[in-house]
């Protein structure tokens, strides 16, 4: 997982997810940073950006991601500026 900020300038941070869990109306999900930093950091998903998520993977795009199977066993590309 890759991560980019405009208050980070041109610094990209390279993650992995390492736990999801509940806490009352929310989904905590936890990164771990592992270049440049470790950092933990945890984001709260409600069930309004639940359904943006959702709503966003039925994109076309997505989908032809998803239906690639090549690709999930293959080290990804950089997707360059994002």
């Amino acid at each position: 997982m890759l991560f980019r900020s405009t208050g980070l300038g041109k610094r990209e941070l390279v993650a992995e997810i390492t736990g999801i869990h509940r806490q009352g109306d929310y989904l905590i999900m936890e990164v771990q940073t592992t270049e440049p930093v470790s950092w933990k950091i945890r984001g709260g998903l409600s069930w309004k950006d639940l359904r943006t998520l959702l709503k966003e993977t039925m994109k076309l795009s997505v989908l032809v991601f998803f239906m690639k199977p090549a690709s999930w066993f293959r080290k990804p590309r950089h997707p360059g500026e994002f």
